[in-house]
């Protein structure tokens, strides 16, 4: 896992001189929709996949339910929240939650990318991992690795 953060933290500075861009690019409606001609539910299964484990990586404490929370609330902050505002999550139980916050979008050859930091709590204790994802053109999120 720590090779995973050196990488994506590496990944980040050699994209930091990039210059920045207002928002991501939006061709008008809603990316999720657009994706699946209405079916929110597909276009959430597609856009999610493309983010991989995410920044939560292969953590063992966490069960199916609370890995699509926490890669919603990737998606969440990389494709719509402002720099700096915090999207959080939490399963049904309280005792696995997190937060997640993207910084201000930059270009990066025609893709629009943002560095983001997500903190999982498990039982109370935090695990923070940060990392960079670039938006494809079909509205998915890669993290670079």
């Amino acid at each position: 896992m720590k090779f995973h953060i050196v990488i994506s933290l590496l990944a980040a500075a050699v994209l930091a001189g990039c210059s920045t861009t207002s928002a991501p690019k939006s061709n008008g409606g809603s990316t999720l929709s657009k994706l699946t001609g209405g079916s929110k539910q597909a276009a959430t299964t597609g856009v999610l996949a493309a983010l991989g484990n995410g920044l939560i990586g292969n953590n063992p404490s966490l069960d199916a339910s609370d890995r699509k929370r926490a890669l919603q609330a990737e998606y969440q902050a990389l494709e719509y929240s402002p720099a700096g505002k915090t999207v959080e999550w939490k399963n049904s139980s309280g005792s696995h939650s997190g937060e997640v916050v993207a910084a201000q979008p930059y270009q990066v050859g025609s893709q629009n990318c943002r560095q983001y930091t997500h903190t999982v709590r498990i039982d109370g204790t935090p695990q923070s991992a940060r990392g960079t994802a670039c938006r494809n053109e079909d509205g998915s999120w890669t993290p670079l690795t």
